[in-house]
């Protein structure tokens, strides 16, 4: 598969994303609707597009198959943010932007970004196998993730990761052990078909709009630019390697080397922006972060995408 090819399946997701950016600016998407937009989002769309790429997912079909890909997940995460500690410290930064570019270049966009290019380039059995390498990468962003912005602040993480996508995840992988897709009324697996079809068209619009609020403040704050550079060396360079060597080299299952080709290739996700806020970290340079990865994201996904195929498969 050739760069015009995968930038072709590429596109349209920064094109909805472009949609989402102009929306907000002509106000037919208002920023007091977002909150109702994505609590539906999360709360009901995206559960079941998790149950309906889960249940009669024949890789997930032994309990055994399901503890690997979250714990790679979690360790790439969590080794991720250690690289991203190392190359910042000679610049010795404040704590909370030290710990806000730790936690933005750290985190690649696992989510919104990724679910539409693997459904491109896969099938709906790598796309649940993402699923569940996320359930880790969720638990490392608010475990690890936090530690590193609130080393001095009290409150228990655990809290963080009940939420209804993790639930989904494990309650769909429990139902799909026991076969739940032969016994479920046909009616209800169309339901959430249809509802799961509906979940990232939604929230790429809302990545748009959001990423549009985001640049007019950027735009108004001046960047620092030493930090900013090494954080995208890491973030587009030093990590996607990182990340295509245990792909290339850990013993696993194809479906989950695929996924891992698709995060190497990954600009920084949106979340850290809103951590980094909730624990008054540095969330103007996480803003930078996420909107130059995000940037570069349209010319480099698709370079990564081809070389990681190529990569993995010597």
């Amino acid at each position: 598969m050739n760069f015009l090819q995968i930038l072709k399946i590429v596109a349209p997701v920064f094109i909805l994303v472009g949609a989402g950016a102009l929306f907000r600016k002509l106000r037919w998407m208002s920023q007091e609707g977002d909150t109702s937009l994505l609590k539906l989002g999360v709360n009901v769309l995206l559960p079941a597009l998790i149950a309906d790429t889960v249940l009669d997912n024949p890789l997930l079909t032994k309990a055994g198959d399901l503890g690997f890909p979250p714990l790679i997940g979690f360790s790439l995460i969590t080794a991720s943010m250690g690289v991203v500690a190392l190359m910042l410290a000679p610049l010795r930064l404040p704590p909370e932007t030290n710990g806000a570019g730790i936690i933005t270049a750290g985190v690649q966009n696992f989510g919104y970004m990724v679910i539409p290019l693997v459904e491109a380039l896969y099938d709906r059995e790598t796309l649940g196998v993402l699923f569940i390498h996320n359930l880790g990468v969720e638990v490392a962003m608010w475990s690890v993730g936090i530690w590193v912005l609130a080393r001095n602040q009290g409150g228990p993480v655990w809290k963080r990761l009940i939420n209804i996508p993790t639930l989904a995840i494990l309650s769909s992988c429990l139902l799909n052990l026991f076969h739940a897709n032969s016994w479920m009324p046909l009616v209800l697996r169309k339901a959430l078909h249809m509802l799961g079809q509906a979940a990232i068209p939604l929230a790429i619009l809302l990545t748009g709009a959001t990423m549009y609020d985001q640049m007019r403040q950027a735009t108004r704050e001046h960047p620092r630019y030493k930090a900013l550079s090494i954080a995208m060396l890491a973030r587009m360079a030093v990590l996607p390697l990182l990340i295509l060597s245990v792909a290339r080299w850990v013993p696993m299952a194809k479906a989950l080397q695929n996924v891992l080709v698709m995060q190497a290739a990954m600009p920084s996700a949106l979340m850290p922006v809103v951590i980094c806020r909730h624990h008054s970290a540095d969330s103007r340079f996480s803003v930078h972060i996420i909107l130059f990865s995000s940037a570069l994201g349209l010319f480099t996904i698709p370079l990564w995408i081809r070389f990681g195929m190529e990569f993995v498969a010597r």
